[in-house]
C-alpha cells in the first residue's frame, strides 16, 4: 500500500520552490531598485528632471488625498522645474504648478521642493 502519491508530492515540492523564489525575489527587489522606486533616494547623485517631476505628481496626489491641498490641483500639470539654491546654500529642485482659476489668489501657485537626489522636502504657496 502506497502512503504518498508521487504526483502530489512533486506538486507540493514544486510549489515550495516557486514560493521560495517569489519570496527571495520580492525581498531583494529594493536592493536592485533604480534609485528608489517610491521617490526615496540615497546618495548625492542629482536626479534627472523626469524623476523629480514624477515624484512631484505622486506627492501632489498624496497631498490632495490628505486634504492638504484642494482637489482642483488634480489636473494641473507643472509649469516649470528648476534647480535653486536653498537658504542652507545647498542646491535643490523647485517644481512650480499654477492654477489660473484658483479662487484664492494667494494659493494660485503651488511650489514643491525636492533635494537634489529627488527626496521630497516641502510644499508651500510662497516659494520660499
Amino acid at each position: 500500500m502506497k502512503i504518498w502519491n508521487n504526483s502530489l508530492t512533486n506538486q507540493v515540492y514544486s510549489l515550495g520552490i516557486v514560493a521560495a523564489l517569489a519570496i527571495s525575489t520580492l525581498s531583494s527587489a529594493p536592493l536592485f531598485a533604480d534609485g528608489g522606486g517610491d521617490c526615496h533616494f540615497h546618495g548625492n547623485k542629482p536626479a534627472v528632471e523626469e524623476t523629480v517631476l514624477n515624484c512631484a505628481e505622486k506627492h501632489k496626489t498624496r497631498l490632495i488625498q490628505k486634504g492638504t491641498i484642494e482637489s482642483t490641483w488634480t489636473t494641473i500639470k507643472h509649469e516649470s522645474i528648476q534647480q535653486v539654491e536653498a537658504k542652507s546654500g545647498k542646491k535643490e529642485w523647485k517644481v512650480i504648478f499654477k492654477d489660473a482659476f484658483a479662487k484664492d489668489k494667494a494659493k494660485e501657485t503651488l511650489y514643491m521642493f525636492f533635494s537634489l537626489p529627488g527626496n521630497f522636502l516641502a510644499t508651500n504657496y510662497t516659494g520660499n
